[in-house]
């Protein structure tokens, strides 16, 4: 029908820290489970790069 084609879809609210998972499905469970992997690799990742970009700062700064 036209009338629900219109409607938006619904979105997942975001993960926040200490929410009540009682009411989510596993499937949801694991859908958060593997965002909030990505998002560790994610943050993992922009530490990685800021080590390599401090210590290639401070080499060159040893250098002098």
């Amino acid at each position: 029908m036209a009338i629900f084609d219109d409607e938006p879809a619904k979105k997942n609210a975001p993960h926040e820290i200490g929410q009540d998972l009682s009411r989510l499905s596993i499937d949801d469970l694991r859908a958060r489970i593997d965002m909030l992997r990505g998002e560790i690799t994610r943050v993992e990742t922009e530490l990685h790069s800021r080590g390599s970009t401090r210590s290639a700062a401070e080499a060159l700064f040893r250098r002098s």
